[in-house]
């Protein structure tokens, strides 16, 4: 298993990613969009979830394909996201059809920034316009960190934000994970600065520190237990053909990639979701080894992703919390870059 050329999700061919942001409220929106519709599925996890047009992704729907999905800050001000992304994608002639018009499918799931610095004093809810601009700007490449749907993330202890990852199998399958960081528990080891991902690190994406020698002989939950306060949203994709049943599967296995990657995850009070996005481009050459390695690539991709959420998180003036730069970055290795790669 190797990273594909950006280490992004858009290393599955068909995929681009468009992140917005507000800087006065300090939130955001992000949005994955395929170049023609793909298959989609989800799991939930966590507590207390937010969510838009999840039941459509059931195997048993008579929808089997969606147009884009989108993450949001917001708590439930951010489901509008997906509203300015559906204006948008009915303004491109994209939807599924109905008769002489087009319904763009669009689901969504959002995490809590409320209190990730920044105003939240709108008049007029802002996640509309977020997630058309979004739209907009989706791209092959795009910036890592206090981006799009992370703007506003924080952790148990540490600033938050906008994370991805992507792995090429041997047999040529790609996977890649989005995620956006905004969790109860914690990316990083105790007081190290190593992150609990690393086992699953490739090269020196998240600094390269592997695992401290010592562990703590437990972990709790840092300053970050309110009700609501949490949530990590993620994205898995991948170029293989699958049902939406295997996509379903595949946003299963995922989820141990964020159980690897933050502790505690899965809280009652974290709305931990996985999306699974599968384009079709390439048949599973074997039905029953295929699907397991890619639902290990699929956690290994997202334990790796939310490490460089962290790993790449900016500071901006009444954070609640440092980044990991500015408590950690002078370690040996270490030290965030401003965009992916």
């Amino acid at each position: 298993m190797r990273p594909g050329p950006r280490n992004l999700i858009t290393d599955v061919p068909g995929l681009r990613v468009g992140n917005a942001a507000d800087g006065h409220f300090r939130t955001g929106a992000t949005v994955l969009l395929g170049d023609r519709p793909f298959v989609a599925a989800v799991n939930v996890m966590g507590g207390a979830p937010g969510t838009r047009e999840t039941d459509l992704l059931a195997p048993d729907r008579i929808v089997q394909e969606v147009d884009a999905l989108v993450l949001s800050g917001g708590s439930a001000f951010g489901l509008d996201a997906a509203s300015g992304v559906a204006d948008g994608l009915r303004a491109m002639g994209r939807g599924f059809p109905v008769g002489p018009h087009r319904v763009p499918i669009v689901p969504g799931a959002i995490l809590f920034d409320l209190l990730g610095g920044g105003p939240k004093d709108w008049d007029r809810n802002p996640y509309k316009a977020l997630g058309r601009a979004a739209l907009a700007a989706a791209a092959e490449d795009f910036a890592l960190g206090t981006e799009g749907a992370g703007t506003g993330a924080t952790t148990g202890g540490l600033k938050g934000g906008l994370g991805s990852a992507s792995a090429v199998l041997a047999g040529g399958l790609t996977v890649g994970a989005l995620v956006a960081v905004s969790a109860c528990g914690s990316a990083t080891v105790g007081e190290t600065g190593q992150f609990w991902a690393a086992p699953w690190e490739l090269g020196a994406e998240f600094g390269g520190m592997g695992l401290p020698a010592a562990f703590p002989a437990a972990h709790q939950p840092g300053p970050k237990t309110r009700l609501g306060e949490a949530t990590t949203i993620a994205i898995v994709a991948t170029d293989a053909r699958l049902t939406q049943a295997e996509a379903t599967r595949l946003a299963t296995a995922a989820q141990d990639g964020m159980a690897r990657a933050l502790v505690p995850s899965h809280t009652p009070i974290d709305g931990d979701l996985v999306f699974a996005a599968a384009t079709g481009a390439r048949p599973l050459a074997d039905p029953v080894a295929d699907p397991i390695a890619l639902g290990h690539a699929a956690a290994c991709c997202l334990a790796r992703a939310i490490a460089r959420a962290v790993f790449h998180a900016r500071p901006a003036p009444g954070d609640p919390f440092p980044t990991w730069g500015e408590r950690f970055g002078g370690r040996p290795g270490a030290g965030p870059a401003p965009a992916a790669g």
